[in-house]
């Protein structure tokens, strides 16, 4: 299965889409127990939750790489009868967790002096087995002859991993947890996967908000260095506990989705078969997934045995929280601090504008040695000083979305900061605006900052043109690629998009497309006329024949190949309002240069 296959037997929170290869450097313990290991009953209600689980983007082994998972409707409906526990399940597992947290530490020894080195530290905090495998070697194999990327790894951890160890320990969780972001995102706070899924942990957005992180216009918390680790480490824990302590299948969980996971176990179980990791029927990218972190924990815990040498990472905190009283411009605050905004961005990832969010929270992460400066900033500033604004005059047939769009804000916050109970404005009233008190520039790695680094790299190619695409209805990504000849991972790389993202009407898409287009006059203008329709272009695509699978759903098989819910039913003769059967046999045209 390639990168970019879907499989909708189950959720997979993990897109399988690779960040670093040694050409370009952008990403890469179980307990061994019985059939108990089919969890009690209660623990099955879990499944709808965790079934849309936290992204993945893996570096590339040559071995096995696949894609995400769907999620079948139906699962995620599945109602059991209560059990009698004295609790909600969301209340027993945060106590659980909170009893988890007060037990004594993994790595709680005798040790006189604490090692100086991060690494060191982790060693003496491994408690998973070691165990042998090939597929563990062939990961293995992989690290070994790219010795330059775990360097690179370093420089992005180092920011980031004291604080990921600090808290497994407090928790008493094993220490090979924290090179679990190496697989995950390759340590990248604003990886983003094509399966939707962000930041160090890469969470998909229904995960995210079932673990209390908040994604709206001004942040997005699956990037927030504090919050995504908290929430990652509780996910794992959950995970942990609905595997009888087992590890290993809590990590499968976490990449495959522990349904995957769960119907293994049964088909081993069933079988007579063992029920450790190694012996499961999983998907495959997590066959690999689990290895690649046990090869991780063997070269960190001896890497002179692989004649490999790790840089020094200082067993110390690389930042502080500062509390900032309130919203504050981003370039004012790196100011304050001394410090350079894109450090400032690094530390706080979450952060998408100029300002922090005006609900907070209300604080910024900052190197240790600019968090006294920064303090000393906020207390002598004047509350007029913490933001730029602008007093807006409301002309004839301007809204407040209007109004938020031109000055780089949203709704909410106009109408919070100029006491509107409703968004219904009147023409010729006075509205107080925030905006941004320096030159984009000084924003180093806000969302807007980001898109037009993007962009300014595409364009640094000769080879290529900038074509402006506003989406039409019934457009689609795979309809849009096909028209331009490029392929679907292009156009959403293009715009910082995944395929699954929903294509709203309107939104103006960027396309970089060949000097010497061998696409057709008509498509290359793609829609200045709006009524003009796609080119059929047979010889780019391929007859697909595809079996109907419990839980399917027109909508859902769209969204997998990447055309829309009119062409399946208009190549099937079908009617879009009947349901479709298990087992139905479909035919779908699909494009040779997408993302299956």
């Amino acid at each position: 299965m390639s990168a970019g296959e879907h499989r909708s037997e189950d959720t997979s929170s993990h897109s399988g889409r690779h960040l670093d290869t040694p050409q370009a450097d952008s990403r890469i313990a179980g307990t061994d127990s019985a059939p108990r290991r089919l969890c009690k009953r209660h623990t099955v209600a879990m499944v709808g939750l965790l079934l849309s689980l936290a992204g993945c983007m893996t570096q590339p082994p040559a071995p096995e790489v696949s894609g995400p998972i769907e999620v079948p409707e139906t699962l995620s409906k599945v109602i059991l009868p209560p059990l009698k526990a004295p609790a909600p399940e969301s209340e027993r597992r945060a106590q659980q967790r909170a009893e988890s947290q007060r037990q004594p530490q993994v790595a709680d020894t005798v040790d006189a002096e604490p090692p100086s080195d991060l690494w060191e530290r982790l060693r003496r905090g491994f408690a998973f087995e070691d165990y042998d495998d090939p597929r563990i070697d062939a990961q293995l194999a992989y690290y070994v002859s790219h010795p330059n990327y775990l360097n690179r790894i370093a420089v992005r951890a180092e920011p980031y991993l004291y604080h990921i160890v600090e808290e497994l320990e407090r928790r008493d969780m094993p220490l090979e947890l924290a090179l679990l972001p190496i697989v995950e995102s390759a340590f990248d706070p604003y990886a983003y996967s094509h399966g939707r899924a962000a930041g160090l942990w890469q969470f998909i957005p229904g995960t995210a908000r079932m673990y209390g992180l908040n994604q709206d216009w001004w942040h997005d918390e699956r990037r927030d260095v504090k919050a995504s680790t908290r929430a990652a480490l509780d996910l794992l824990t959950d995970l942990a506990q609905d595997f009888d302590g087992d590890w290993l299948l809590a990590l499968a969980g976490y990449n495959a989705g522990p349904g995957n996971v769960r119907r293994a176990l049964g088909r081993n179980e069933r079988a007579g078969q063992p029920l450790d990791f190694f012996s499961l029927p999983l998907p495959r990218e997590t066959r690999a997934y689990v290895p690649k972190l046990l090869a991780l924990k063997r070269l960190v815990n001896d890497p002179a045995a692989f004649d490999l040498e790790l840089q020094s990472i200082a067993n110390e905190p690389h930042f502080e929280v500062v509390p900032v009283g309130g919203q504050i411009d981003l370039a004012h605050a790196a100011e304050l601090a001394g410090m350079d905004s894109r450090e400032l961005y690094l530390l706080n990832p979450a952060l998408n504008r100029w300002a922090t969010h005006p609900q907070g929270p209300h604080r910024l992460l900052v190197p240790r040695e600019r968090a006294e400066d920064l303090r000393l900033g906020i207390a002598a500033i004047d509350p007029g000083d913490r933001l730029s604004w602008h007093r807006h005059v409301i002309r004839p047939g301007e809204s407040l979305s209007i109004i938020a769009k031109r000055y780089g804000t949203d709704v909410g916050t106009l109408r919070t900061l100029n006491q509107l109970s409703s968004s219904t404005i009147r023409a010729g009233d006075n509205l107080l605006i925030p905006k941004a008190s320096a030159p984009p520039s000084a924003y180093a790695l806000s969302q807007g900052q980001r898109t037009a680094a993007r962009e300014a790299r595409f364009a640094s190619d000769d080879n290529r043109r900038e074509v402006r695409y506003r989406v039409r209805s019934g457009d689609s990504f795979w309809s849009i690629a096909r028209a331009h000849e490029v392929s679907v991972a292009e156009v959403t790389r293009w715009n910082g998009m995944a395929p699954g993202d929903t294509l709203r009407v309107g939104r103006e898409l960027l396309l970089w497309l060949p000097q010497a287009p061998n696409v057709q006059p008509a498509v290359a203008s793609l829609c200045a006329d709006s009524a003009c329709a796609l080119p059929e272009r047979e010889a780019e695509v391929r007859r697909v024949g595809y079996r109907v699978r419990s839980g399917d759903s027109l909508a859902r098989i769209a969204g997998r190949f990447g055309v829309t819910i009119a062409e399946i039913t208009e190549w099937n003769g079908i009617n879009p309002a009947r349901h479709l059967q298990p087992g139905q046999s479909l035919v779908l045209y699909v494009p040779v240069t997408g993302t299956l």
